[in-house]
């Protein structure tokens, strides 16, 4: 007898989604072995991030945009060959023009114009001035678009900031092309924020932050010296370029931030827009404070873009106090800088915010300087400010409301996404 072999029943394949999955924490821990002082610190933050310390640089600190904004377009307008620009924010208005009409200019001069914009940070730039960027021959790419085929990457966004002109002069810090950064943090308008203006071979790392996400974005490599110029060295700067990615399988920023307070022996300062630690982070700042470290943190106080990252970071205040971290908060505005000097050598200045979403959802980007008068700048800076905050005394805090403490422990659930 012969038997047929029966088709089996098919069911209709259901339609596939695209599979959103959570990136779980990156977990690091590390003893004090030495400290910020010494060949080893330099050696280990070389071999963890796999940035090499560059010298020879000039680094200038630039603070608010009264000073920020005037050194940006002047580099702009004195561009030969090109202009590289990335930014979570640019949005419009008068500094929003200025911007593009000093790009527009250079991009008729002949100057090659490439900018990166995230999606969802600067989705309310007109499409007034989008054409305007595109008809004056500038290439625009928007950073992980949304569509809905793109769910799975809607919480990668690109946070950097960084300006590359001609590949030898570059700014990296915490503001976005907006008015809130205009001024000079003098109103509640007027945001508080630092940028690091360099010049000299470190440049080149810059440049390579940018072009790994325009290869990303379009696809397309930038080679040749209009990109990548042979930088003569003309400081004393040694300057290292870090830049972090979810897709890089570990987080960057939070080895920086981890070696460089675990490294610590006298001083840590760290100012922040949204200061929300994990647990390793938690741990290394105790660890210092036992060594006899002078912690201080300044976070914004009432003037926050993002009350609920407020809420979140103030969840972590008793535990932080209780261990001997000073927390202070700013009052004039808006804090919005993310910077960091240690021990009165080692200062960092750039995008990363000290929360998980700049952990291991971000791509970020910080400029490191390993130099006595630059951290002495930083740290004068920093008292400076300190001037205009409120100290969070532990007595003081146990007094606060039920509602407060109620939107704390509620902002607490949403802290991975902060």
């Amino acid at each position: 007898m012969l038997f047929r072999k029966q088709k089996a029943h098919r069911y209709p394949r259901r339609p596939q989604l695209p599979i959103i999955r959570r990136r779980l924490p990156v977990r690091y821990h590390m003893k004090h072995q030495f400290g910020v002082g010494d060949v080893a610190f330099l050696q280990t933050m070389h071999a963890l991030t796999g940035a090499p310390m560059s010298q020879g640089n000039v680094v200038t600190i630039l603070k608010n945009g009264v000073e920020i904004f005037p050194s940006m377009l002047s580099a702009i307008r004195a561009a030969k060959r090109t202009i590289n620009l990335e930014f979570y924010i640019y949005w419009d208005g008068e500094i929003g023009r200025k911007f593009a009409e000093a790009l527009a200019e250079r991009a008729r001069a002949g100057v090659e114009i490439k900018i990166i914009l995230d999606a969802v940070g600067s989705a309310q730039m007109s499409q007034s001035l989008i054409d305007f960027l595109t008809r004056n021959g500038i290439d625009l790419e928007w950073y992980h678009p949304l569509r809905w085929y793109m769910l799975a990457r809607f919480n990668h966004r690109t946070h950097r900031k960084l300006l590359i002109v001609d590949g030898c002069v570059g700014f990296s810090g915490g503001v976005g092309i907006a008015d809130t950064w205009l001024g000079d943090a003098d109103s509640k308008e007027h945001w508080r924020d630092t940028v690091a203006r360099v010049e000299g071979p470190v440049v080149t790392q810059m440049q390579f932050a940018f072009m790994d996400n325009w290869i990303k974005s379009r696809g397309e490599l930038l080679t040749g010296l209009d990109y990548f110029p042979e930088v003569p060295r003309g400081g004393s700067h040694l300057t290292q370029v870090l830049k972090s990615s979810p897709t890089e399988g570990s987080s960057m920023v939070k080895l920086l931030y981890i070696i460089s307070i675990v490294s610590a022996a006298k001083s840590i300062y760290i100012s922040n827009a949204y200061f929300v630690p994990d647990k390793d982070t938690l741990r290394a700042l105790e660890g210092a404070v036992r060594r006899g470290v002078d912690v201080r943190v300044i976070v914004p106080g009432e003037d926050n873009d993002i009350p609920i990252a407020r809420q979140a970071s103030r969840w972590h205040y008793e535990l932080l106090l209780r261990r001997g971290i000073r927390i202070f908060e700013y009052q004039p505005t808006m804090m919005h800088a993310k910077t960091m000097v240690v021990d009165g050598v080692w200062t960092t200045i750039g995008s990363s915010n000290f929360d998980d979403r700049s952990f291991r959802l971000n791509d970020e980007v910080n400029v490191n300087v390993y130099d006595d008068d630059i951290a002495a700048q930083m740290e004068v800076m920093f008292h400076e400010d300190l001037k205009h905050c409120e100290e969070v005394l532990l007595r003081k805090w146990f007094k606060r409301g039920w509602l407060d403490k109620l939107k704390e422990k509620m902002a607490e659930v949403f802290r991975p996404q902060l």
